[in-house]
């Protein structure tokens, strides 16, 4: 026991994220995305690049796709919306269609 007044076990819960919870990509779906971007991130040593926001939104949109996020609109996530027209590709989808 404690000598603390103010100490209590119902201080040590947890507390669930704002945007509810993210699961863990158990079946590794969206992998090859997070090391494209945390490589990326690497590179830039951890600055904002577009290019980088551009794979965290391969990411983010593999997430989405694997229900392993709820979906949601770019701008409130912080990311540049989608060019009309691109059906919702990014330009590395492009890319590794060629």
């Amino acid at each position: 026991m404690s000598g603390n007044p103010g100490s209590s076990l119902s201080a040590l819960r947890p507390t669930p994220p704002e945007r509810g919870s993210f699961p863990l990509d158990h079946d590794g779906e969206c992998t090859k995305y997070m090391q494209e971007y945390l490589k990326c991130m690497q590179l830039v040593q951890n600055e904002n690049a577009m290019n980088c926001r551009l794979l965290a939104k391969d990411y983010l949109r593999c997430r989405m796709d694997h229900q392993l996020m709820d979906y949601d609109e770019w701008s409130h996530l912080g990311l540049p919306e989608d060019a009309p027209g691109n059906n919702g590709k990014t330009i590395k989808d492009a890319t590794d269609n060629k």
